[in-house]
């Protein structure tokens, strides 16, 4: 007897529609499984044995095939379990082979039959609205992520003897509902208002989450660079839903989610001993790296000049373009990575302060190289840090120390002026903008175009780099609350901007 159900393979972060068929034939009692199936796959025919005899339900003692359709897409890990024993029960008769239509499935089994959670229930969510589904079954602990899609009646399920069950017509679940995010204690929550003096370093970190902007600081160890990149979150605005809902599901697809809607954007700080792999995305099954773990938030890279030259330049493509592509064989796998690159380095190898620095002008040159040109050019603000003064880190907190709140109250404004003028625009913030929707909407006066031409004249700017100095300057009219940028706007966005790698260097 031959009985299809259908499953969804992941590739990338996208879930693929996957029909999982069996044909049961007389002969000798072999379970094949057919369809470019992984070692994981094939070991689910043990899985699957047992856990229908130990469910008290029968195992066809004859010939099994079962085929993942298509063939030619590559199935990977432990979420095919379910979907192979369901096709044996409706198969072997022991429930209708009608009612196996109207489901998706997606979990792993125990031996005991019980099932286990897997990774990207949200992503297979979204795959069965989309091929049509109105129905999902799936482990209990996935159902609160996966019913956070509209329009998919999710299902959780404790086991298969359940499942079989709710197909006989024995047996209905209430259907799932989202989980509540876990309250946070605000006593837990970094304060900007813990950083002692660095008003410059602060006023960058200001304009970076105000539009999304990348952010270099440079200065000797000690002075504030990962304390201040650790307090960036507690400026940025929460995620809207949409944007939770990516996150979320990215999260869920890498293992890291918690089943419940991300409630805050995400701070990724890989060590600098990461591979290219490990930061941009890849293995043999395309997985995603921490820009794309980090999309929607941060990416802090701290010690940036140690990373490998590797990393380093594979960055430069997704800093641009918000997404990277990542071809295996005949397969292309494309990820999202719009997030903000906050970055710390030294000033040079020993890390001293300038005037007990044992580094010759080779050094020093050697090291700065290890930031390519394109790379510098790509930093939206770079920021030099000095030793904060004895006194001002003696002293308490007063009122010149701006809070988180205070700060992310004019950033969440800035954000929402940029969400008006950029609806309908592909761009989600002011560092997104590509060049025609810089022109648009960075108007200048005769004034602010003067200065800007002055900048050219100290340090020439490229291209790319006149559009990131204008939707800087738009940024920080924002923060102002202006409606047109005016020429402080540009001379501020060029003081952080001109002279990038000589600040390196120096």
């Amino acid at each position: 007897m031959l009985a299809s159900v259908a499953t969804f393979a992941i590739e990338g972060i996208e879930s693929l529609e996957v029909a999982v068929e069996i044909d049961m034939r007389r002969g000798l009692p072999v379970f094949t499984v057919v369809g470019l199936p992984d070692a994981g796959v094939r070991e689910a025919r043990e899985r699957v044995r047992a856990a229908l005899l130990n469910s008290g339900l029968e195992f066809p003692l004859q010939r099994l095939t079962a085929n993942l359709a298509p063939a030619s897409l590559r199935k990977a890990g432990p979420s095919f379990d379910l979907a192979l024993a369901v096709a044996v029960l409706g198969g072997s008769g022991q429930v209708p082979r009608e009612a196996l239509t109207n489901y998706a499935v997606c979990g792993e089994l125990s031996l005991s039959g019980a099932l286990r959670p897997v990774h990207g229930a949200l992503a297979v969510a979204f795959g069965a609205r989309r091929a049509g589904y109105t129905k999902l079954l799936v482990p209990e602990e996935n159902a609160g992520e996966a019913a956070l899609v509209e329009g998919v009646e999710v299902l959780g399920v404790p086991s298969l003897d359940r499942i079989a069950d709710l197909l006989r017509g024995r047996w209905q679940p209430a259907p799932a509902r989202p989980r509540a995010p876990a309250a946070r204690d605000s006593d837990d929550e970094l304060d900007l208002a813990d950083v002692r003096g660095q008003a410059d370093a602060k006023r960058a970190l200001e304009i970076a989450a105000g539009g999304g902007h990348s952010l270099l600081m440079v200065g000797p160890p000690g002075v504030g660079k990962t304390m201040l990149a650790r307090r960036i979150t507690s400026i940025l605005p929460p995620p809207t839903f949409d944007e939770a809902l990516e996150i979320t599901h990215i999260h869920g697809v890498a293992g890291l989610s918690d089943g419940c809607l991300a409630s805050r954007r995400p701070f990724r700080a890989p060590h600098h001993t990461i591979s290219p792999a490990g930061l941009i995305g890849g293995g043999a099954s395309p997985r995603p790296g921490e820009i794309t773990l980090a999309h929607r938030g941060v990416l802090f890279m701290d010690e940036l000049a140690e990373f490998s030259r590797a990393a380093l330049e594979g960055l430069r493509q997704p800093l641009e373009d918000g997404c990277i592509e990542i071809t295996r064989g005949q397969r292309t796998v494309s990820f999202p990575a719009e997030a903000m690159l906050i970055a710390a380095c030294n000033s040079c190898p020993c890390a001293r302060p300038r005037h007990e620095c044992l580094c010759t002008e080779a050094d020093r040159a050697r090291y700065s190289r290890r930031l390519s040109g394109p790379l510098m050019d790509r930093m939206d603000l770079v920021c030099p840090l000095s030793t904060t003064p004895p006194l001002e880190l003696a002293a308490g907190p007063g009122a010149s120390s701006e809070t988180s709140a205070t700060v992310r109250a004019r950033v969440s404004a800035a954000r929402e002026r940029q969400d008006e003028r950029l609806n309908g625009c592909a761009a989600v913030s002011n560092a997104t903008m590509d060049g025609a929707a810089t022109r648009r909407h960075v108007g200048l006066g005769a004034a602010a175009r003067s200065r800007l031409l002055e900048g050219h004249g100290r340090v020439p700017l490229s291209g790319r780099g006149r559009d990131r100095v204008l939707r800087l300057a738009r940024t920080i009219a924002d923060l102002g609350g202006r409606e047109r940028v005016s020429a402080e706007d540009i001379d501020e966005a060029l003081s952080f901007r001109l002279g990038a790698s000589e600040r390196v260097a120096a």
